[in-house]
């Protein structure tokens, strides 16, 4: 539904167009001991929690635990969005 799981995804509708969340802010503000993500990404139990809440885990920690870089850059690619969003109006 639109107020659901369809804004969670932000495929739904939503007041502000160009909301875009980021997960290492999102992290930070509602799992900052890294909890929730380490229940679902059990690899990442021994990476510091500072890492795994940025998302910006060293290689050495990723290639201990097996754990892949970015396959994107979250901030550049925020960027480039808005940039040709604009360009459609």
């Amino acid at each position: 539904n639109n107020g659901g799981w369809q804004w969670s995804a932000s495929s739904g509708m939503d007041p502000k167009p160009l909301r875009i969340f980021n997960p290492a802010s999102q992290a930070k503000k509602f799992d900052p001991d890294g909890e929730y993500i380490r229940e679902w990404l059990p690899e990442l139990s021994s990476v510091d929690t500072e890492y795994v809440v940025t998302g910006k885990i060293p290689d050495s920690d990723r290639e201990m635990c097996g754990y892949p870089a970015p396959i994107v850059d979250h901030n550049q690619q925020q960027r480039r969005f808005k940039e040709l969003y604009k360009e459609l109006q």
